[in-house]
Formats: C-alpha cells, sequence, structure tokens
C-alpha cells in the first residue's frame, strides 16, 4: 500500500468506531468528541512531522500542495500520481519530509489552546494566509455545492438544506469573516513567539510569483531546489492547466479521490473555482461592500498586509 498507509486507515476507522458506540450522546457533545479526536490524530502527526503548512480552509493549500507535491516527485524521483499527504512520498523515498497540513481547528480544540500557536515551537512552521474577504467567499461556494452535510454541523456552518445569502454568510460570526479575522489575529500574535521558525506566506504573492514562493518554502523547510524543478511545478500547478483537469477528472489524487467539481454544469462548484485576488468584490453591493471592508480594515491585526490596522 504505497499512497495510503494501514495507520491513516485505522486512524478514520477507530474515530468512526468510537462515535459509533457512543450513538446515545447528544449531538453537540458527539460534534465535539470528533473534534478532539480529529486532534488527538493530527497532534500525533505534527509530533512527526518535519515541517507543517497551517492555513485557513479556501485559502490556496490545494493548488500550492499540487505545486508542492510536483516538486517533490521530481527532486525526489518519484512515481507516484498521488498528492503529498503527510508521510506518503517519505514512504516512497526516506529523504522526503513528513508535511503535516492543517487548518488548525481541531488541533486547538484537542489541546485546549486557542489563543497562540505555540504547540508549533520546534517544527519549521508555514503560514498561508488570505485576504479573509476572499476566503469567506470562496468558502460560500465550497458550503452551497461541496461540503457534506456532517462536515457542515462538524464546524459549525450553516445547516444542510438552509438558504443563506452570501453577505449574511460572509458576516456570520461562526463561519464568516469574523471567525477568519479572530484566527488570523491569533497567528499575527504568534509569528514573533515562533521567531526564525516560522515563514508567512501570502496567497496573493503566490499567485503573482507562485515559482519565487515555492522556492522560499521549499529553501526555508530544507531542501535545495533544481530551479528546472521549480519551473516544471510552478507550470504543472498553473490555475488554467488546474482547471482543465479538474473538468477532465484528471491529475494528482487526493485522499484516493481525485480533484473533481461537485457538479461538472456549475462553474461554482469547482475545487478550483476562480482564484481571483479581490474577487470578492464582485459578489456585493457598493453599501455591503463598506460592511464587509470595516470588519478586515478595522479589525485585523494589520501585519498580514489586509488592513490599516
Amino acid at each position: 500500500m504505497t499512497n495510503t498507509s494501514y495507520r491513516e486507515i485505522w486512524e478514520v476507522a477507530s474515530r468512526h468506531l468510537t462515535l459509533t458506540a457512543l450513538f446515545f450522546l447528544p449531538k453537540a457533545k458527539k460534534i465535539s468528541l470528533e473534534r478532539r479526536l480529529r486532534g488527538k490524530q493530527e497532534y500525533a502527526k505534527l509530533q512527526q512531522a518535519d515541517w507543517a503548512l497551517v492555513s485557513w480552509g479556501k485559502s490556496g493549500r490545494t493548488w500550492f500542495r499540487v505545486m508542492l507535491s510536483r516538486f517533490y516527485q521530481l527532486h525526489f524521483n518519484l512515481d507516484t500520481e498521488y498528492m503529498l499527504e503527510f508521510d506518503n512520498f517519505h514512504r516512497l523515498n526516506p529523504n522526503a519530509p513528513k508535511v503535516l497540513f492543517s487548518h488548525n481547528n481541531y488541533i486547538r480544540d484537542y489541546l485546549g489552546q486557542w489563543d497562540n500557536l505555540a504547540y508549533y515551537r520546534g517544527k519549521k512552521l508555514v503560514l498561508l494566509v488570505r485576504d479573509p474577504r476572499d476566503v469567506a467567499v470562496s468558502q460560500y461556494f465550497q458550503w452551497r455545492y461541496r461540503m457534506l452535510p456532517r462536515k457542515k454541523a462538524l464546524n459549525s456552518y450553516p445547516p444542510h438544506g438552509t438558504e443563506v445569502d452570501i453577505f449574511d454568510f460572509v458576516c456570520n460570526p461562526d463561519c464568516g469573516i469574523p471567525r477568519i479575522v479572530e484566527a488570523f489575529n491569533v497567528w499575527a500574535r504568534s509569528v514573533p513567539e515562533l521567531g526564525d521558525d516560522v515563514l508567512v506566506v501570502r496567497y496573493e504573492d503566490l499567485r503573482s510569483d507562485p515559482a519565487e514562493v515555492l522556492r522560499q518554502v521549499v529553501t526555508f523547510t530544507g531542501t535545495t531546489p533544481d530551479p528546472a524543478h521549480i519551473e516544471a511545478a510552478k507550470d504543472y500547478a498553473a490555475y488554467e492547466n488546474m482547471k482543465k483537469r479538474e473538468a477532465k477528472n484528471e491529475g494528482m489524487r487526493a485522499s484516493g479521490q481525485r480533484v473533481k467539481p461537485g457538479d461538472e454544469s456549475n462553474p461554482d462548484s469547482f475545487k478550483v473555482r476562480r482564484g481571483k485576488v479581490g474577487g470578492y468584490r464582485d459578489y456585493f453591493t457598493p453599501e455591503q461592500l463598506r460592511v464587509v471592508d470595516r470588519m478586515v480594515e478595522d479589525v485585523l491585526d494589520p501585519v498580514f498586509g489586509y488592513s490599516g490596522g
């Protein structure tokens, strides 16, 4: 078994067995328990990881992971069609790193630490950030067209089957801009504490110069890159190339499945949807835009460059 380890299968199975055995618990307690179980498993991986990439959902992680995976495939001469998922490349070549990809939500529930990133100390940490306004809009389409009902409940999104306007969604403190800004502010306070072991990468810079950002990340995490491999990885993961592969149900696999649209006839259901910097402005009236902008500009720490402080 070269791409999915028995440990990973057991992790999922044991989590489901535990939750099934506790079927009598109230729904809220089962959700809390599942989040802690997921966090416990993620924290165990963190202890083994060579480095970690933390991002909020819909911040460009899949795109970057495709690019990083292609680079490692070339650099370590790996014959696989799968994306990098923790230690699957390491099992093919022991020189390849173990990389934890995390949205940092379950692990903080397990540890009970919501106000810092101290548990990453001692690991190289890459923080991938994106303008919270673009993130929230992208998450709206993820919630509406791609997210499974149980995942909505697990992460406090509006229940499956409900009708929610996009403006109301991005203003929702449980799933919209306020929640994202709160998390980013924790990250901002943690960056100085982690010192030289943290690298902040902005989605906007990744869009403008993906090869340079990829070079920075692999160098920071301990790999000396061949420029030809960087360029090849950049070209492979180019937005239009990924969009075409998703439409054709081709390209790298992830967790046993190819990255594919929720509804092939609906462009908004694609995993690779728009990727437009500042695209959130296309969805709101001028009055709504003023509200949306204030939620970021008045509250978010300016260290990431999305607000004036």
